[in-house]
């Protein structure tokens, strides 16, 4: 295993982001009978990756971590590095309501190859702000892996406050922020002080989060349509700022019922995946599937977006 002490802040040959800016929070694909389907998640790797998105996040809330075990969470991260190699960076989601289940997990997805590990604010025992940070202090000096931050206070039920972060930032491995705290002052007072890498968790924050320095994105939406994203921040580099505000207003239909129809995202996701014959499978209980109308929803939608 690599040392603690051998890693620092990465950097890209590009100069760019440490993961890359086009990120997708990938769903974990599963057999018609639930388990884990390594194969599946190869493939849709592969295709995600050669859509134009440069790191992928495994084991996220969109790749139902709260339900699989360990074992395939580690399963997972071999498989997706056999099917992209070094096309892309892979950050393994590691987070848990328990800091030392979450070190052992940020040790397995090491081994696995992993490139870096996200980081969740412990869940449901809404510590306060000085355990969120030793939570997050240990768990980066466990590994030598780089550590991207998960701030979604509406799941978890405790923010990482911008004076968490800004402490935090002195880390030489917490590199990155995943930002679904809705917050956007708190997150440019963070941007305007340190050099976290700040990516928009939710997708409706993509270009606007990008404008004022962020990195780029961790997407559930990407799922399904990765290049018309990344064409958003492609636009935005290339100085078409019209153009970039454009794509991104386009995207917005199927952005709204992906993420804001009261399903997660890994049900519509899945459901999406599933109907373009894609590989996806059933999500786990106590999640339950998009019904026919939902699904059918969707995917007018997409063929909307993707037709226009």
């Amino acid at each position: 295993m690599t040392s603690a002490t051998t890693r620092t802040k990465p950097a890209p040959a590009s100069g760019g982001p440490p993961f890359g800016r086009a990120l997708c929070a990938m769903i974990t694909p599963f057999t018609p009978s639930g388990a884990l389907d390594t194969a599946g998640a190869g493939r849709l790797a592969d295709r995600l990756v050669s859509e134009g998105c440069d790191g992928l996040v495994l084991s996220g809330t969109t790749g139902e971590s709260p339900t699989t075990t360990d074992a395939e969470k580690a399963a997972l991260v071999r498989a997706v590095r056999e099917a992209v190699g070094n096309r892309a960076s892979i950050v393994a989601g590691v987070g848990t309501s328990d800091t030392r289940h979450t070190v052992e997990l940020a040790h397995r997805a090491e081994k696995a190859g992993a490139d870096g590990v996200l980081v969740v604010t412990p869940y449901y025992s809404r510590p306060p702000q000085d355990a969120v940070e030793a939570h997050f202090r240990e768990v980066a000096d466990a590994s030598g892996l780089p550590v991207m931050l998960y701030d979604i206070p509406g799941r978890t039920g405790t923010r990482v406050e911008p004076d968490t972060l800004l402490r935090l930032a002195g880390h030489p491995r917490i590199v990155a922020v995943k930002d679904c705290s809705y917050d956007f002052l708190g997150a440019q007072r963070v941007l305007a002080r340190t050099d976290l890498a700040y990516y928009a968790g939710c997708d409706e924050h993509n270009l606007a989060l990008y404008a004022v320095g962020g990195a780029g994105y961790v997407s559930t939406v990407a799922n399904v349509v990765p290049h018309r994203l990344r064409a958003v921040l492609d636009a935005f580099d290339a100085g078409d700022t019209a153009g970039a505000a454009g794509l991104q207003r386009q995207a917005t239909g199927l952005i709204a019922r992906m993420m804001s129809a009261g399903l997660p995202g890994a049900v519509t996701a899945k459901a999406l995946l599933g109907a373009l014959a894609l590989p996806a499978g059933p999500v786990r209980a106590p999640l339950r599937p998009a019904d026919r109308e939902t699904t059918e929803g969707l995917l007018a939608e997409y063929e909307r977006l993707t037709t226009h």
